[in-house]
């Protein structure tokens, strides 16, 4: 055996059983037996960084805009009355203040359907590192809005700060999902949905009347942006590339597992790659998948149905209606007009502490718990909501009820349904289907925030309180859905995912693709490869 065999076989054996590879930290084990995967360095701050400069922009221009509401009608009161000679009409500021809000989710959409583009050529890192250059110049145009006495600059900014999010929420998910290794692919998932909930957080806190909500202040809401996407802007570099993305759309192999090592922290990577390649055996000649090749595929279409209806409850649950409710009730509970915003804070700490709360035991629960009894919590706290605040007036004691349903129903969200959709569109399909995938789920999510906007208003002014019976229904259908569609996908490799999902898809995507394969090799007068030849050829060739 000459010296690359060896390797090879040295490689595809893996380390022997009495101790760790040189160079790898020994990992713990749990008390079943099963290895428990470590958090290397790497991956912590690429998540972190990752997130900062994304996510959690996201979440920040969801509540950003609340506090400063006031004092951003008066600038376009004055800035309409000195272009136009007259006070603005109370529908035209009605309707310029609708547009600056609900063009952020127009923005989104477009930032959607602007990834696949972007990431086919810069991958999902750069993608994110471009992505900056929205959120700086978005946060630049909002900021001098007021200086420069152009109401325009805010609603473009808007828009553009809504591309950001668009990109960011689609190319985040894929790049975490792509770096992690299965044990702690939904904990590393999660990081997203924390960090919108630190972004909501900060809009909230920074909104603060003794901070920067207020009249001379408030452009400098919209500055701050600026500073997490320069804080990505100049760390996210320094870390790899996604080694699925560096293998099977660029080719580099050498370069996969360099990122590999880096994101694991050891030196002995062979089994994570053997994962890979055995995806890569089922998608030779990989070439992206448009959206309507996606939605023409057999093997994945219960996939998609589970992303869009998950997509869609995310958004139309109802935590867009509580917020609308949250100020008159704490009003009705007999807490201070001046006071409700420190305790309108007290939502925002809610939402972060659910969902660090999620993304430690996500993998010890699994998704399908978490995102089932999250919607099914709502649905029970969304009925009694409907019955304390019908009832308020009854007696004292009921609107301190309703505060408590609130605080749960954003629990409930925060706990699973806030974060998981994000990781199963990552976990649910292949390589060549994630970037259309991501599409697809982007669009169902910027479609539905923005007709929850433009359509709440009127739900409410017809139903009153009993249009919380509406959002419990949503959470109910989507509860019973999952319950019977959903498959565990804790801690499976996505040919695993693909199959649990075969049989309702009455496709085994593995195995046509695997025969086809074959046929080509017969072909064109190639033998039979098997897996192991497969890998030992790469190893041979790539990796001594």
């Amino acid at each position: 055996m000459d010296s690359q065999e060896h390797s090879s076989a040295h490689l595809i054996q893996g380390p022997s059983p009495p101790g760790p590879p040189s160079g790898a930290s020994p990992g713990s084990r749990t008390p079943g037996g099963r290895k428990k995967q470590d958090w290397s360095c790497s991956l912590i701050v690429a998540s972190l960084v990752g997130a900062l400069g994304s996510s959690f922009l996201y979440g920040y221009n969801l509540s950003v805009v609340n506090a400063p509401t006031p004092y951003i009608k008066a600038f376009y009161n004055a800035t309409w009355e000195r272009k136009h000679g007259h006070p603005i009409d109370a529908n035209t500021l009605t309707l310029l203040w609708s547009v600056t809000v609900s063009i952020f989710a127009i923005g989104g959409l477009v930032g959607t359907l602007l990834v696949k583009l972007i990431g086919k050529f810069l991958g999902r890192k750069y993608t994110l590192l471009v992505n900056n250059g929205f959120a700086i110049s978005a946060a630049l145009l909002m900021a001098c809005s007021l200086p420069a006495g152009t109401l325009e600059m805010l609603i473009v900014g808007r828009f553009i700060m809504g591309v950001d999010g668009g990109i960011a929420l689609s190319a985040l998910p894929m790049y975490l999902s792509e770096i992690s290794p299965k044990e702690i692919r939904g904990s590393l998932g999660q990081v997203t949905a924390i960090f919108i909930c630190i972004g909501v957080f900060t809009g909230q806190l920074l909104g603060l009347p003794e901070l920067l909500g207020k009249e001379s202040t408030w452009p400098y809401l919209f500055g701050v942006i600026a500073i997490p996407a320069l804080v990505q802007l100049v760390s996210l570099p320094f870390l790899p590339e996604s080694p699925r993305y560096l293998l099977f759309e660029k080719h580099d192999q050498a370069g996969a597992e360099k990122a590999f090592r880096t994101f694991l922290g050891k030196e002995d990577v062979s089994r994570e790659l053997e994962e890979v390649l055995a995806e890569g055996r089922v998608q030779r000649h990989i070439q992206l998948v448009s959206v309507l090749e996606l939605l023409r595929t057999p093997s994945a279409r219960w996939q998609l149905i589970t992303v869009v209806v998950t997509m869609g409850c995310y958004q139309l649950c109802g935590l867009n209606a509580i917020w609308f409710y949250t100020n008159s009730i704490f009003g009705k509970a007999g807490i201070p007009p001046e006071k409700i915003p420190y305790i309108t804070l007290s939502t925002g700490g809610i939402e972060t502490v659910a969902a660090v709360v999620s993304g430690l035991v996500i993998e010890r629960l699994g998704r399908r718990p978490l995102l089932i009894g999250g919607f099914g919590l709502m649905t029970l706290f969304f009925g009694i909501l409907t019955v304390t605040l019908t009832l308020q007036d009854h007696a004292p004691w009921i609107p301190y009820l309703s505060i408590v349903c609130i605080l749960a129903i954003i629990a409930s969200f925060c706990s699973g349904p806030g974060g998981i959709p994000f990781i199963l569109t990552g976990e649910f399909f292949q390589q060549s289907q994630r970037p259309a995938a991501f599409i697809v789920a982007g669009t169902v999510n910027w479609l539905s925030n923005f007709m929850v906007g433009l359509l709440f208003p009127f739900i409410q002014k017809s139903l009153d309180t009993y249009c919380f019976l509406v959002f419990a229904t949503i959470c109910f259908a989507g509860a019973v859905y999952l319950y019977f569609v959903l498959p565990e996908t804790k801690n499976r490799t996505y040919a695993e995912i693909s199959q649990a999902f075969a049989k309702r898809n009455k496709a085994h995507p593995s195995e046509e693709k695997m025969d086809s394969a074959v046929t080509d090799d017969k072909t064109n007068g190639r033998p039979e490869t098997d897996s192991s030849s497969t890998l030992d050829n790469y190893v041979k060739n790539r990796i001594v």
